[in-house]
């Protein structure tokens, strides 16, 4: 599954932001709540990429 395009632009806009100014409690926790959304997400396709992997030897035979 991918993050949707507002989730991933709230996440950059958090970090943006909190390189000037102190993030508020609440921004912070919907940071690592984004944060955690974006790794899982990434770790998953990540996880079926290497699962689809099909190793052969030279002669093209599993």
């Amino acid at each position: 599954m991918i993050l949707s395009e507002a989730k991933l632009a709230r996440i950059n806009e958090l970090a943006r932001k909190s390189k000037h100014t102190p993030l508020s409690p609440a921004e912070k926790e919907e940071q690592q709540v984004l944060r955690a959304e974006y790794l899982k997400n990434f770790r998953d396709g990540f996880r079926a990429q290497l699962e689809s992997i099909e190793f052969t030897d030279g002669d093209g035979q599993r």
